[in-house]
């Protein structure tokens, strides 16, 4: 058994969701916020068999996409005095973490 931890942007959480749903793969979501640009992301916990990752995989993967957004350059450099100017930065996309499971059960 492995455990899948999903997160994605807030802006792909149905989308996720739903082609989890689709695919018969339960999950958990975990409302939960990034360190970066301190925006608001979901986590995904998805128990599966090992043959099953990488179909868990595809499905975040085509559900869950990469997108530019401009923030202040602080938030990328934290000048002390400076003037801010807007930074275009990557985000979106999932980042995915597998794990084995030793033991697992529904009560």
């Amino acid at each position: 058994m492995k455990l899948v931890y999903a997160i994605v942007n807030n802006d792909d959480t149905y989308a996720v969701n739903k082609g989890l749903q689709k695919a018969g793969i339960r999950a958990t979501k975990l409302s939960s916020t990034g360190g970066f640009l301190m925006a608001g992301n979901t986590t995904f916990m998805i128990c599966c068999e090992d043959a099953q990752v990488d179909m868990v995989i595809e499905v975040l993967k085509e559900h869950s996409r990469k997108r530019k957004q401009f923030v202040p350059s602080s938030v990328v450099t934290e000048p002390i005095n400076e003037k801010s100017v807007p930074v275009e930065v990557s985000i979106g996309g999932a980042t995915i973490f597998v794990t084995d499971i030793e033991r697992f059960e529904q009560v």
